[in-house]
């Protein structure tokens, strides 16, 4: 069978976004629309999750002013840390509990991903973003991650003004904030900005296997070009098809930050000729990529190299593993069950 040259290409899509439309998109991804606590399922072979729920019900028990301000100090004496962090692996459950309380958090409240709130600063500058954002009672960041150490002096100013100002700062991450960079840059330069960052959340640990990997077995599944032409026509709404390398150069030419408008409205999309990734660049925006697709559950369906091997031994090993290894179970969730 011939390969369906008629579905539309991603390539079609250059979105572009301002500062505005960015803080006007920084809600919960459609999947978490009713996320709540009551929703989450722990595991009870890791009783931290069920304890990590309480903790987040206790810091939304404990909204409200005190004397002094929201961020004062107890009566006690005992500091009062305005943020919270929930520091567990892939697929325990983070995004759920930060979208519950995100849902739970009082008047005007901002959810997004590290790389929109820096995209946001690049877009507005950081005194209108400092202006955009003050107020809020609660600035929730999907997997914190701080990649080169100008995000990491830019982000640790902008909550610490933040959280000044009495709002609230939650975060989700595979990985403790004091250790934030590690094997990136060079953190131990750059460790009083770290620990700045470390000090201003009460640090919640969330032990786990991937909910992904409990549900879906086996790889990434790998289709001829037939198998994507039919899964695509079997998807009750927007489609898209590239092959790898064009999608690769697209995504160079769109910053991460605009991906989700990118895929807004796709329900499936082809992937074909995909190969072992070998540029970190394109590796880090796949990532970026796929971030978005799970969000909006987009199906995927693809042919070449299976998707769970697109990122080779070298970057598995290198300082970006924990991103490379949560895009890879969730592109087994996504082109799961496909035949």
């Amino acid at each position: 069978m011939s390969v369906d040259t008629s579905f539309p290409s991603l390539r079609d899509r250059s979105p572009e976004m301002t500062g505005a439309e960015i803080a006007q998109s920084l809600v919960p991804p459609r999947q978490f629309d009713g996320a709540t606590l009551e929703s989450y399922r722990p595991d009870p072979d890791y009783p931290s999750q069920s304890e990590a729920v309480e903790r987040v019900r206790a810091f939304v028990a404990s909204w409200g002013p005190r004397q002094g301000g929201l961020f004062s100090r107890r009566r006690r004496g005992a500091e009062t840390r305005p943020g919270i962090y929930l520091d567990g692996g892939f697929g325990v459950g983070k995004t759920h509990l930060l979208a519950a309380l995100w849902s739970l958090a009082p008047g005007r409240k901002y959810f997004g991903t590290f790389i929109e709130y820096t995209a946001l600063v690049g877009a507005l500058g950081y005194q209108n973003t400092v202006k955009t954002l003050s107020g809020a009672s609660l600035i929730a960041i999907d997997e914190f991650e701080l990649d080169d150490p100008g995000d990491t002096m830019m982000m640790s100013r902008l909550l610490g003004e933040l959280a000044a100002g009495g709002t609230r700062i939650a975060a989700t991450s595979n990985t403790p904030p004091n250790a934030l960079g590690e094997g990136r840059f060079a953190a131990a330069d750059f460790l009083r900005e770290i620990s700045a960052l470390a000090d201003r959340f009460e640090i919640v640990r969330i032990d786990g296997l991937d909910y992904r990997r409990r549900e879906v077995e086996g790889n990434a599944v790998i289709l001829d070009d037939a198998g994507v032409d039919a899964g695509l026509q079997s998807i009750d709404g927007d489609v898209a098809s590239d092959d790898f390398a064009g999608l690769l150069k697209h995504l160079s030419s769109v910053h991460p930050s605009r991906y989700v408008k990118m895929v807004d409205g796709l329900r499936g999309i082809g992937i074909r000729d995909v190969r072992t990734l070998t540029d970190q660049s394109d590796a880090l925006r796949f990532v970026a990529f796929v971030d978005r697709l799970y969000d909006a559950q987009v199906r995927i369906f693809s042919t070449g190299t299976p998707l769970d091997q697109v990122f080779g031994d070298d970057m598995l090993a290198g300082g970006y593993r924990k991103k490379y290894l949560r895009a890879i179970s969730r592109l087994v969730a996504l082109t799961a069950g496909r035949d």
